[in-house]
């Protein structure tokens, strides 16, 4: 078997083919591939059901419009994800995986990068990933090729998550790759190719690793690393666990050990070979005073010091929250903070997670996916580092409990200025009434776009949101970025056991929007924020970031929307650096409708604003 035939490819009618064969080679693939087209028997009633909040209805400008249409398959994306199940119900089948929009070629367009599973069955066998070139920069329209073999060392093992970012300062795009099993460090050779970096490094971690993100925790102009992991699960010492009629079902994590995460420190380049090395610095860091099942992470400044601060979420633990003391340390405040349990004082099973200002008062509010019969969960940030559980009266509340949501980001899907919400969803625990049906593979839901009103509430618009809302799958990955470069933001999300999905947003082009990269040394500034002050009182807050959601990493380019076009007014635009310097930009270092790219210390951007 070739080791990257398990994502396969739909084209030229070989998909059936080639996943027969696979199931043969692998003795049974246990979970058969669902229909993509079926849709959930409940996505009426959990429209209909959950969003209603007694809010106004959406503007006329985007009532009865379609904000998402999947063009995965039209524009070549097409892959499937396998799990390698053979009936054994092993936990790590269901984690995975992620996937990130990354220019990895550096040609201003984003390429995709797809996170494969493997075998299970006998014992662990990796496939390698699948990386997707945009073509939009050579050809001009929207059209994907798979460059797998030709872009050097991609991860082969059994993938769950990556994280993306310039770890040497060269101008492109490193991976970090989490596994079950080691983690891979992928180096970008700046000739379209990478290469397998992880021993000579030193980040590599055998255990389950599923979240990574890369921050600059200690500021010194180099991206460190913090892997997040799960539990202590192993193929030999995998339990059998029941639902609740009895029947075999898979495990919590409570069933087994969770495992310590780690932090890698960069040291730079000094080697002969210009390549960074890292060392572990989690012990002294102070991170090995508290762990869970780390599902979710995401850094940013979250009381206000100007310096990088760390969240992670964890799977039915307390989540925490590392906050930055300088010198290298860092402290667990989450109980203080508000955000290591819910309003109730109970932990959740934290899966995606996300921080932005989603309520325009400066500062990082955080959100996070949960299990089916919990909420999701909206913290609101007060601007010196402690929050509230709003989620009540938020409208997030109700139209989350039928789901277990996994990957989610803020996303302005029509660019009025607000942030809205898109969870994508799939189960870990056998839904009753899909055995009951004979579903094969009886995890699927829908997933879900909530747009907020002028209030701040959430109203769940899923039911109008575009035909791929309709469609019940076993989400996992979400990432973010403009795909087609048109100024709005699309998703592309990945589905465990299922076809790729990517959804490109058909209404956010039409309204004003503001595009910026702002970079330093070199690369994009992690942590660094745009303030933008509009005509009407409001300022509009977005933060480089290329980490959240679950297991997936994606745009580092921000984009502000402003509303209609030609009644938005912009009164100033002003830079907030990942140190805390600012620097306030004049009227040619921004343009309404196009990407400026704004390099530290100049007082013009440039033209263009590749991801």
């Amino acid at each position: 078997m070739t080791r990257g035939s398990i994502w396969v490819s739909l084209k030229g009618g070989l998909w059936l083919t080639s996943v027969l064969a696979l199931c043969w080679l692998m003795q049974g693939c246990g979970s058969p591939q669902q229909d993509p087209t079926r849709a959930s028997s409940g996505v009426q009633d959990a429209a209909a059901g959950s969003g209603s909040t007694g809010a106004a209805e959406p503007s006329d400008a985007v009532t009865g419009a379609e904000f998402f249409v999947d063009r995965a398959s039209e524009v070549g994306l097409d892959a499937v994800h396998l799990n390698g199940s053979d009936g054994h119900l092993f936990l790590a089948e269901i984690v995975g995986s992620g996937a990130a929009l990354v220019d990895y070629d550096n040609d201003g367009d984003l390429d995709a990068y797809l996170i494969q599973g493997g075998s299970l069955s006998v014992e662990l066998l990796g496939a390698k990933d699948l990386l997707f070139k945009n073509q939009l920069a050579e050809t001009g329209s929207l059209s994907f090729v798979d460059v797998s073999d030709q872009a050097g060392d991609l991860a082969d093992g059994y993938g769950m998550g990556i994280a993306s970012g310039d770890i040497d300062n060269d101008g492109f795009v490193d991976l970090y790759i989490t596994q079950f099993g080691s983690n891979q460090l992928l180096h970008n050779q700046g000739d379209g190719t990478f290469r397998d970096i992880t021993e000579l490094s030193g980040t590599d971690d055998p255990r389950w690793s599923v979240s990574a993100t890369f921050w600059d925790y200690d500021q010194d102009g180099r991206l460190d690393l913090f892997v997040g992991n799960y539990v202590d699960f192993t193929l030999t010492a995998s339990k059998q666990c029941f639902s609740a009629t009895s029947e075999p079902d898979y495990c919590s994590p409570i069933s087994y050990r969770s495992l310590p995460d780690r932090l890698f420190r960069n040291l730079g380049t000094d080697g002969a070979d210009g390549l960074p090395r890292f060392e572990d610095t989690t012990a002294k860091a102070g991170l090995l005073a508290e762990h869970g099942p780390a599902l979710g992470a995401v850094s940013a400044d979250f009381n206000g010091d100007s310096k990088p601060d760390l969240y992670v979420a964890n799977d039915e633990a307390a989540n925490l929250m590392w906050i930055n003391l300088g010198q290298g340390r860092f402290e667990n405040q989450a109980l203080l903070a508000g955000t290591a349990f819910n309003l109730e004082g109970e932990a959740e099973a934290s899966m995606g997670l996300v921080a932005g200002d989603y309520d325009g008062d400066g500062d990082e509010d955080l959100f996070m996916t949960h299990l089916q019969d919990e909420t999701n969960t909206l913290y609101r940030n007060d601007g010196s580092g402690l929050f509230a559980d709003s989620t009540l009266g938020s409208g997030l509340d109700l139209s989350s409990r039928r789901y277990t949501g996994f990957g989610t980001g803020w996303i302005d899907v029509d660019q009025d200025g607000r942030l809205d919400l898109l969870v994508v969803n799939g189960a870990v625990r056998m839904k009753a009434e899909l055995q009951r049906a004979g579903d094969p593979f009886p995890l699927h839901e829908p997933n879900q776009l909530m747009r907020q009103l002028e209030d701040g509430r959430f109203e769940d618009v899923s039911a109008r949101a575009g035909r791929v809302f309709e469609l019940s799958e076993v989400s996992r990955g979400a990432a973010f970025g403009d795909i087609d470069n048109d100024g709005d933001t699309d998703v592309l999300v990945t589905n465990n056991s299922g076809p790729a999905r990517l959804l490109i947003n058909t209404v956010g082009q039409d309204g004003a929007w503001l595009g910026l990269r702002l970079r330093w040394r070199g690369r994009d500034d992690f942590g660094a924020r745009v303030a933008v002050s509009m005509g009407d009182g409001r300022t509009l807050w977005r933060r480089v970031a290329t980490d959240g959601s679950y297991a997936s990493a994606g745009d580092p380019r921000l984009r502000v929307g402003l509303g209609e076009p030609g009644k938005a007014t912009v009164r100033g635009v002003e830079v907030h650096w990942s140190d805390g310097e600012k620097q306030k930009l004049s009227p040619d270092a921004w343009a309404v409708g196009a990407y400026r790219t704004v390099e530290r210390g100049k007082s013009t951007g440039e033209a263009g604003g590749s991801p």
